[in-house]
């Protein structure tokens, strides 16, 4: 199953980059998380983890497995019978904005099962953390 959204956002990808790793702020500005806790000191890294909980979901730690800012970071989970890998990319405009691409991707033998009783929850919260995302770089 995956699951795609996408935003164009009005700031420099430094900008977005920095709002996007700070996953620990992240039940600030997306109702789709409502606590996030690294678990390990400092910024965002391969191979760092973070356990998310979010509504109507069981908690999860996600690891860091691909990593190269200000551009990209992927982290996956795994949960009994479903690998989940979330894909977090910012790809420069011409014009000084960015475009956060945000992808879901599960995999396993329940992963058909879970995109049916789950992906219009998944789908909702790729939308809101697009547009959280958005709102958060724009202000001032």
């Amino acid at each position: 199953m995956r699951f795609a959204e996408s935003v164009e956002i009005a700031a420099d990808v430094d900008r977005v980059w920095a709002v996007q790793t700070d996953v620990e702020r992240w039940p600030e500005w997306t109702p789709s998380v409502t606590s996030a806790r690294r678990q390990e000191p400092g910024p965002l890294t391969l191979g760092a983890t973070a356990r998310l909980a979010q509504p109507r979901l069981r908690p999860a730690v996600w690891r860091v497995t691909e990593f190269d800012p200000p551009h990209l970071f992927v982290w996956e989970s795994d949960s009994p019978g479903v690998h989940s890998r979330g894909e977090h990319r910012l790809v420069p405009l011409a014009d000084g904005r960015v475009r956060a691409e945000l992808v879901m991707v599960q995999t396993g033998p329940l992963a058909g099962l879970v995109g049916l009783l789950a992906g219009r929850t998944i789908r909702r919260y790729l939308r809101q953390e697009a547009d959280g995302l958005r709102r958060r770089c724009e202000r001032g």
